[in-house]
C-alpha cells in the first residue's frame, strides 16, 4: 500500500531547468533586508513576555522576561531602527543596489520615515506579517486577519500593495491562508532549492522563491559568527560555488539582512567586501524578488512544471 507523502523530495533533481536570466546572467542574486523593529514581542504590544528570538546579544543566554519590559532588548531593536537601518541604507542607495525588504506591518506603522525611505530608493517591500512573532499557536482566523493587516500597513506607508510574502515563524495555515488572500507573485517560506519552483497545493499555481538562513546574518546572534570577515568569507564562498555552478546551470542566491545585526560599524564591512567581491564578477543579475518572481513567471509557467 502506497501512502501519500506531503512533501518534494526529489525537486528538479538531475535536470533544473534553464534559468534563462536577463542577458544570460549565471546568476540571480536576491538582497533582502529584514525590517523588523517595533514589532516584536513586548508587553506594550499586549504579549505575555519579551523577546528573545534574534536579539543582539552574542554569547549570552537570553531568557524573555515575563510580564515586564526588558529595556536592554528593546533597546537592541530600538538600534536597528534608529542606526542599523540608515547604515544598510546608505551603503546599498550609494551603490544603488537592487533590495528586498521583508517589512513587518506594525514595524513599518511606528517608522514611516523609514517606509518612505524604503519607497524613495525603489526597494520592494515584501510583507513580512503584521507582527514579528511565532505564528506555530496563532489561531486562523487571527492570522488570517493579520495578513490582511500587513497587507494595508505597507499600502499605506510605502504606497504600494505587497506582492511578495515571507512569515518565518510560519503556522501549518499560512501558505494556504497567502494563496487564498491572492494578489501575490510568490512566498518565500521555503528554504528548499537553489532556484524558485511552483507549489500546487491550494488548488492552483503557486510561486516559491527560496529564502536562505545560512546566507544571513541571524548567524550574529546566535553566536556562529563574530565578525563582518566572518560572514563575508562564508557568503563569498556561496557566491563563487553558484556563480560557477551557473556557467552551465545557473541559479539564484539569496543573503539576508537585518538592520540590528550587520548594521552594526564592526560588521557593516563584511557586507561591503561582498558587494565588491560581486561586482569584480560581470553575469550576475542583482534583482528585486518581484523581478526574479516575474521573470520566472513569463519564463517558466506552471504548466511546464506540472507537466
Amino acid at each position: 500500500m502506497t501512502l501519500e507523502y506531503p512533501r518534494d523530495l526529489f525537486g528538479y533533481g538531475r535536470t533544473p531547468p534553464a534559468a534563462d536570466w536577463p542577458g544570460g546572467a549565471r546568476l540571480a542574486l536576491s538582497l533582502v533586508l529584514n525590517y523588523e523593529e517595533g514589532a516584536e514581542n513586548t508587553v506594550l504590544h499586549g504579549d505575555v513576555g519579551s523577546e528573545q528570538f534574534l536579539a543582539d546579544i552574542g554569547p549570552a543566554q537570553i531568557q524573555p522576561l515575563m510580564g515586564a519590559r526588558a529595556y536592554n532588548t528593546e533597546s537592541m531593536f530600538e538600534y536597528g531602527s534608529r542606526a542599523g537601518f540608515w547604515r544598510i541604507h546608505r551603503l546599498l542607495t550609494l551603490r544603488q543596489i537592487p533590495l528586498t525588504v521583508y517589512g513587518v506591518g506594525m514595524a513599518l506603522e511606528r517608522n514611516p520615515l523609514g517606509a518612505k525611505a524604503m519607497a524613495e530608493a525603489g526597494w520592494e517591500v515584501a510583507s513580512h506579517a503584521y507582527r514579528w512573532i511565532n505564528y506555530g499557536d496563532v489561531p486562523e482566523a487571527e492570522e488570517r486577519e493579520q495578513i490582511q493587516r500587513a497587507i494595508s500597513a505597507i499600502e499605506n506607508t510605502v504606497g504600494e500593495r505587497p506582492v511578495g510574502w515571507y512569515c518565518g515563524r510560519v503556522s501549518p495555515n499560512t501558505r494556504r491562508l497567502v494563496v487564498e488572500e491572492g494578489g501575490f507573485l510568490y512566498d518565500s517560506d521555503s528554504y528548499a532549492d537553489d532556484l524558485p519552483y511552483w507549489n500546487h497545493e491550494y488548488g492552483r499555481p503557486h510561486l516559491i522563491l527560496p529564502y536562505s538562513l545560512d546566507n544571513n546574518d541571524l548567524r550574529f546572534s546566535t553566536n556562529d559568527i563574530f565578525t563582518g570577515e566572518d560572514f563575508f568569507e562564508y557568503i563569498r564562498d556561496a557566491f563563487d560555488m553558484l556563480y560557477a555552478e551557473g556557467a552551465t546551470v545557473p541559479k539564484m542566491m539569496s543573503v539576508g539582512l537585518h538592520c540590528r545585526l550587520v548594521g552594526r560599524p564592526g560588521r557593516i564591512n563584511g557586507l561591503a567586501r561582498f558587494l565588491d567581491h560581486v561586482a569584480a564578477h560581470d553575469d550576475v543579475w542583482i534583482a528585486r524578488r518581484r523581478d526574479i518572481a516575474a521573470h520566472w513567471i513569463a519564463n517558466h509557467p506552471p504548466a511546464e512544471i506540472a507537466a
